[in-house]
């Protein structure tokens, strides 16, 4: 039995950054694009997804950005979690996944996406493990996150398999003995996981 390594964002639940920032944003198009490349795609994003910077600093930085409107915090939470949407099919493939694997977690989010997750995705609570960039400061793209699951997990890398719509992400795994599936669509990805 294999370990699968699992994805959030675009593999159980699409993913739409643009409507956190129409909805935050002053002027909902060039402000708009100015908040995604601040806070959704930057440097700053990649520290708060590693747990450098705590939740509300974070959105106190978006509150005091002169492209967002005027809003209390809790409003700025609710859109900046509000941008998740169920993958119909996710559900079946998770249950299937089960099935035949042990399912782990593993994700570059932050804590204020995974708590709003947790509470509306019931797959992800079929998980076994979780291994969360924020708790553990890695990101995917880093050999050191899939380094240091390996060693607290105590298992060797071909135990495991990562299902990731990233090919930056299945890469960084494969150099370190990790198989991988880049996910594109749920009925591909069960069929060539049967191939591995």
């Amino acid at each position: 039995m294999s370990i699968i390594l699992l994805d959030i964002g675009n593999v159980i639940v699409d993913v739409d950054f643009q409507r956190f920032c129409r909805s935050v944003a002053r002027d909902r198009e060039s402000g708009a694009a100015r908040i995604f490349d601040r806070y959704c795609t930057s440097e700053l994003k990649s520290r708060f997804d590693r747990g450098l910077v705590a939740p509300f600093d974070y959105l106190g930085l978006i509150a005091g950005d002169p492209d967002t409107q005027p809003m209390p915090l809790r409003d700025l939470k609710t859109a900046w979690q509000d941008i998740f949407s169920p993958k119909p099919e996710a559900g079946d493939a998770v249950r299937r996944l089960r099935e035949n694997h042990a399912l782990w977690i593993m994700s570059d989010t932050d804590p204020l996406h995974v708590t709003f997750l947790f509470n509306s995705c019931p797959e992800l609570k079929q998980a076994e493990q979780y291994w969360l960039s924020f708790e553990h400061g890695w990101l995917k793209r880093e050999r050191e996150a899939f380094l240091e699951l390996l060693a607290a997990a105590g298992r060797a890398a071909g135990e495991f398999i990562l299902i990731d719509d990233r090919e930056d992400n299945c890469s960084c795994a494969e150099t370190c003995g990790i198989r991988t599936l880049l996910f594109k669509n749920w009925p591909e990805t069960l069929d060539r996981l049967n191939y591995l």
